[in-house]
């Protein structure tokens, strides 16, 4: 049975390297669905929401990582993000409604700059920058993996107009000089290179795992099922209108009474009336 809208974990015994895999069916139809994208931005998409997948499974507490790219060219900013309880979303902005099937990521983006934000629940968020100046997503976050976190990952992405996918392997820490581990590490990642697109996107992770290392131990979890799930709330508007200062908010307020907002990613509505812009900025209420 094909593996769709699944992530599973999987290790290779006796070595220092674990692994995500990922496949996206219905939960990438759904982000789709309330936008109107070409194929090539869809394609886009679905690689930033595989790869949004495969980097919350990394983490080791309750939060969101977010995975984001604000450029100059035709896609002036997209972004994917996903909970560690498998809950994800995603969007795209930019003038792409007459572009060409012959533009590709790098085109697209322009020159932008990737974002990833790791936002813990109840802590500080974190977040991390790296150039897009790499041919690829995949290149760019193994990238960002090498500088931020120091640990060596390889990433394969892909998607069309129905699915995306996503294989990530990573040394965890071990001692720097296993002679052994760095065998295994260039091994394992020339295996995961040769995976073909259409592989990915057509074998279900028991076929594409055996496919690529089928000579290796391997110890394949059993999978968690993500969800299209937007993650917006009140409060966490009210953050956003914080972020905008006191003055400017409540000039805004009191021009047209209250101030409304409208989700992008679910169309979800909020509205703040000034005893809530009061609250929101601990101000006094004269009203």
């Amino acid at each position: 049975m094909k593996s769709l809208d699944t992530r599973q974990r999987f290790l290779f015994d006796d070595t220092h390297i674990r692994g995500e895999i990922t496949t996206l069916s219905e939960s990438f139809k759904a982000i789709q669905q309330r936008q109107d994208y070409p194929p090539v931005i869809n394609a886009i998409l679905g690689e930033f929401l595989a790869a949004a997948s495969l980097l919350s499974a990394t983490l080791k507490f309750k939060g969101i990582v977010s995975i984001q790219a604000i450029g100059r060219g035709t896609i002036t900013s997209i972004m994917a993000e996903c909970s560690n309880n498998t809950q994800m979303r995603g969007i795209v902005r930019g003038d792409y409604q007459s572009i060409g099937d012959n533009e590709n990521f790098k085109t697209l983006l322009g020159s932008a700059t990737l974002a990833i934000t790791i936002e813990p629940e109840g802590r500080e968020r974190y977040q991390g920058l790296v150039p897009m100046d790499k041919d690829s997503l995949s290149e760019c976050l193994e990238y960002y993996f090498d500088q931020s976190e120091q640990l060596s990952t390889k990433i394969k992405l892909a998607a069309d107009q129905h699915t995306a996918a996503g294989v990530l392997i990573q040394e965890m820490p071990h001692s720097s000089d296993d002679e052994q581990a760095r065998d295994n590490w260039q091994h394992l990642s020339l295996l995961l290179e040769s995976l073909k697109a259409e592989e990915q996107l057509e074998l279900d992770h028991e076929e594409q795992l055996y496919r690529l290392f089928h000579e290796q131990q391997v110890r394949l979890f059993e999978p968690e099922n993500l969800q299209f799930f937007c993650s917006c709330s009140k409060a966490r508007t009210a953050k956003m209108l914080v972020s905008l200062g006191a003055d400017e908010v409540n000039e805004i307020c009191q021009e047209k009474g209250l101030i409304e907002v409208n989700c992008e990613f679910c169309d979800q509505h909020y509205q703040f009336d000034q005893s809530d812009i009061d609250e929101i900025f601990n101000q006094p209420s004269v009203h």
